[in-house]
């Protein structure tokens, strides 16, 4: 935490996680709080980064902007899926998976109470945080979906109680680096917090563009420190801003 990417905010570029690093986990995606304030701290965050601060999400953009509502951030959403650089700009989202793919694994889970399937139109989030015991009977399914002969080729990704299917090609080292490609971020040292090793992608970028990756909740392979929570976090920011 006290490396020269995050004591100089003139040369770092910020990247942030939102569930788990942001926002503390809900019994469901929907259900999360968004503390009095925060939106106001990422709006001063921004300015004192010169634009150069930018939320890489599971969530879709379209959701972070009613999260933090007026507040319209660069943003990449559905782990890489959809890039924002330009908040005055539409996103650009990459191919939707098949509508079949939602529709198959509701017909599997159907019997898992709990467990809910959420299409995300370029991914499919399993969400089983009200079903944990279902967890290792939860991936086995979905890696035999993933494996048969008539499913695309697809990812399967291990999140916070949430398996997340989505095409090859992208994720939030990929978005990451798109963003550096881009003013106000190229030329400077981005710096990503988050809270899972399925962010391992962006702190690898993140370090191999001269900058770090930060986790929250733990110290993370590949991350140079960490939060102890995303309170913490929030309290940085403030300060930051």
């Amino acid at each position: 935490m006290h490396d020269a990417a995050i004591r100089t905010p003139e040369t770092m570029a910020l990247f942030l996680d939102v569930d788990g690093t942001l926002l503390e986990f809900a019994a469901d995606p929907e259900s999360v709080v968004v503390p009095p304030g925060l939106a106001s701290t990422l709006e001063r965050a921004l300015h004192r980064l010169n634009g150069a601060l930018a939320l890489i999400s599971g969530r879709s953009i379209a959701e972070l902007d009613r999260l933090f509502a007026p507040l319209r951030l660069p943003a990449s959403g559905l782990h890489g899926a959809e890039m924002r650089v330009d908040p005055r700009q539409p996103a650009t989202q990459a191919v939707d998976l098949p509508p079949e793919v939602a529709a198959t694994l509701r017909r599997q889970v159907a019997g898992l109470a709990g467990v809910v399937v959420e299409d995300k139109r370029a991914s499919v989030a399993v969400h089983y945080r009200a079903a944990p015991t279902h967890a290792a009977e939860l991936y086995d399914l979905l890696a035999r979906y993933v494996a048969r002969a008539d499913t695309p080729a697809l990812d399967l990704m291990v999140g916070e109680l949430v398996y997340e299917l989505k095409p090859f090609g992208f994720d939030k080292g990929s978005a990451l680096s798109q963003f550096m490609q881009s003013l106000p971020f190229a030329g400077r040292r981005p710096v990503f917090v988050a809270d899972h090793p399925i962010d391992q992608a962006a702190f690898t970028v993140a370090a191999a563009m001269g900058g770090m990756g930060l986790s929250v909740g733990r110290q993370l392979p590949g991350a140079a420190g960490w939060f102890s929570s995303p309170e913490a976090v929030r309290s940085w920011l403030k300060g930051l801003a």
